[in-house]
């Protein structure tokens, strides 16, 4: 049902002016005025049209019959009635039907009665956002009122109707007649999975001031007992964040009575112009919290639970950060090292027209949950003088960096790392592409054609780095981009010797609204000697090839693919690739596939398929699988079930998907699997609604749009 359009103020007239027009008029001056035929009646308030009106005790009180409609900024009546006292400041309507301004509400009502102290009061009252010859659903009530300045509207003896069923009454109910946030309950949210068993969560809304508010949701589970979740949010001038603590007192369905919780706190504040403070601070009780009762924050195959707390400054010349970061690690995995703290620093400037100067460095101490792995401080500095000359057609870079590292590492009996370590290496760098382009014409389209070749050699001397403990260190995934950056891993504690050039192009299809229709992108690294440091997992004298594609056939079809292969055997290394046919919001398939020849000693080879696609008039149905090709099984299997009206929707939503449980020694279970099945019900114009792209974003494997096209 479309919205009605706004009320358009401007008919309205200037402040205690009054405007009548009609066919004829019989005018007692002091006495009465009688108007028939055509009436229109303009006031600084509202717009009245009647077949006759009236106006008497010398223009204080005004009557109109006959096809009355009265339009307002608030609302637009039909009645039969109308009647005007000035001296009261009331206005009557009798036997109506009502349209809200700029909403799909509407009903009838037996009497409205407006006044500028009392409000809005309507009797004998009916409302629906549904249309006049399809009411699905409505409320019915003796009376509802509206006072001047309340947000809540008051309602007695209300029935509600599915059709002309009626399926729950209230002796009474305050509703929100603005747009601001209310106390009161929300919609609840209904489900059962093998995990929790039935699940009725029950939010209630607590509007605190206008800068904070707090949502208390119970949450009954018929396999696990009583739960409870809270949000507190907040805002400031300032800042902003979220407390979240959810808490389960006792699992009915564990054998220990040992209380289960899980806990956020969000913040994010401007100190000053420049200082920022950042926390993002979590905590969980146990290995299976997320695998058992789910989160909105972490999914069941995350391994780690993340704690920070940080000061970030900011200028045009120095950026500062100084952070704690600490991680809880789930299952039976390697603690991750904690950083406790970690400060970083980076200046800039120009040294003259042509060359800049900057200098990163970062202080850290790293600890370990883990009693028997060692304990380090490192020290980095690393200054770079660089000759940037960039260009519309193209850019040439020059750079000359110095690293040095200091570690002193502790805990270290019966390993190879030495108590002391000072690490200096020397980096350069030159690097260099253009932009050539062109106009053309491609299947009788305008359209621009790019190519942006580019070539870069890196130099990084060697330094025995075997005695340095890791840390924050881990190998770099590498894609088109990645061939670029001159390192194979994140963190300082490998720095990769480096002797080689690195070659790539991007070509670009763009049409005449500025839109990338098709992009490739090729790249790799040549190496002209070998790196000492990776030699020992990698003596390829060349990287694997990596591509990417993206590729819009036309306004519904799209592709995107990425690839490595190992040139050495022409075997493909690491591949995605998704397909999607999209009409529109509700009507789209995609199938996705990607392969990963040896991640930790598993070769990955997934095949998945989501669609959304109307099945009739008010129907709807959205699914998504997910099959792990390698072990010939499914690991995901989703499909929702929508029937949508003009005014309310109701969806089934049934999943089963791998469960990740963890064990009593911490190992992962990856053979167990979780069913569920949810229901949700929603009321258009009293509830919100999640759109079928957001039921495709759920689960372990969501719907994600496949390009990267502007």
């Amino acid at each position: 049902m479309a919205v009605p359009a706004p009320f358009d103020s401007s008919q309205l007239l200037q402040r205690k002016q009054v405007q009548v027009t009609a066919d004829a008029a019989e005018i007692r001056e002091n006495q009465f005025a009688l108007f028939e035929g055509d009436v229109d009646i303009v006031t600084d308030s509202a717009i009245i049209h009647a077949n006759t009106a009236e106006v008497t005790d010398n223009g204080r009180a005004l009557s109109a019959s006959g096809d009355v409609s009265y339009r307002s900024p608030a609302l637009t009546v039909s009645s039969d009635l109308l009647s005007v006292d000035s001296v009261e400041q009331t206005l009557k309507l009798e036997n109506t039907q009502y349209q809200l301004t700029g909403f799909v509400g509407h009903g009838a009502a037996g009497e409205i009665d407006i006044g500028t102290q009392q409000g809005i009061a309507l009797r004998d009252v009916s409302f629906t956002t549904c249309p006049l010859d399809q009411q699905d659903w409505r409320l019915e009530a003796s009376e509802i009122s509206i006072e001047p300045g309340d947000t809540l509207g008051e309602a007695r003896h209300t029935r509600f109707y599915l059709g002309d069923v009626p399926v729950l009454y209230l002796p009474y109910f305050a509703f929100p007649v603005s747009n601001q946030r209310q106390t009161g309950l929300l919609f609840p949210i209904i489900s059962s999975s093998s995990a929790t068993g039935v699940d009725y969560e029950q939010p209630f809304y607590w509007n605190i001031a206008p800068n904070y508010d707090m949502t208390i949701s119970p949450r009954l589970m018929t396999n696990r007992g009583l739960q409870l979740k809270t949000e507190f949010r907040y805002l400031t001038n300032s800042s902003g964040g979220q407390m979240h603590l959810e808490y389960l007192n006792n699992d009915t369905k564990l054998a220990s009575d040992d209380s289960r919780y899980f806990y956020r706190l969000q913040h994010h504040g401007m100190l000053s112009d420049n200082w920022q403070l950042n926390v993002d601070f979590n905590g969980i009780s146990d290995n299976n919290y997320v695998v058992d009762l789910g989160s909105d924050f972490y999914n069941r195959s995350d391994t780690t639970i993340n704690r920070t707390i940080g000061l970030d400054y900011y200028s045009q010349s120095l950026d500062m950060s100084l952070y704690l970061r600490d991680f809880e690690t789930l299952g039976d995995f390697d603690a991750i090292y904690r950083a406790l703290p970690e400060a970083k620093l980076q200046w800039r400037n120009s040294l003259g027209e042509l060359l800049t100067f900057k200098v990163d460095s970062e202080l850290a101490y790293f600890d370990n949950a883990q009693d028997t792995r060692p304990d380090a401080l490192r020290w980095h500095l690393a200054p770079t003088v660089a000759l940037p000359y960039q260009r519309y057609w193209g850019e040439v870079t020059a750079e000359l960096t110095a690293m040095n590292t200091y570690y002193k590492q502790t805990n270290i009996a019966n390993t190879e790392l030495d108590e002391e370590v000072n690490r200096t290496l020397y980096q350069g760098r030159l690097f260099s592409t253009l932009y050539l382009e062109k106009n053309d014409q491609l299947f009788g389209n305008d359209v621009t054609i790019t190519f942006e070749p580019k070539v870069q050699y890196l130099y990084t001397s060697y330094e025995d780095q075997s005695n340095i403990g890791l840390y924050d260190t881990t190998a770099l995934l590498t894609d088109v981009n990645g061939l670029f950056r001159g390192q194979e891993f994140t963190g300082l504690d490998r720095i990769s010797d480096n002797d080689q050039i690195t070659v790539g192009a991007t070509s670009r299809i763009i049409d005449d609204n500025n839109r990338e229709q098709f992009v490739i992108s090729l790249g790799q690294i040549f190496y002209l000697s070998d790196s000492q440091v990776t030699t020992a997992v990698d003596d390829r004298n060349r990287s694997a090839l990596a591509g990417e594609l993206d590729w819009r056939f036309d306004d519904s079809w799209f592709v995107h693919s990425a690839v490595q292969i190992a040139t050495d055997n022409d075997k493909v290394e690491r591949s995605s690739m998704a397909l999607e046919y999209r009409l529109d919001a509700t009507r789209l398939v995609q199938l996705s596939h990607r392969f990963v020849r040896d991640l930790s000693g598993e070769t990955i080879d997934q095949f998945g398929v989501s669609a959304s696609w109307p099945i009739g008039e008010n129907w709807q149905v959205v699914g998504r699988s997910y099959r792990d090709l390698e072990r010939d099984r499914s690991i995901e299997n989703y499909f929702g079930l929508q029937y949508e009206s003009c005014c309310w929707a109701v969806r089934i939503v049934a999943q089963r998907s791998l469960s990740n449980r963890y064990d009593v020694t911490g190992q992962q279970n990856t053979n167990e699997f979780d069913s569920s099945i949810a229901l949700q019900f929603i009321f258009k114009g009293i509830g919100s609604s999640r759109s079928n792209r957001a039921m495709l974003e759920d689960g372990m494997f969501g719907y994600r749009q496949p390009y990267v096209l502007n």
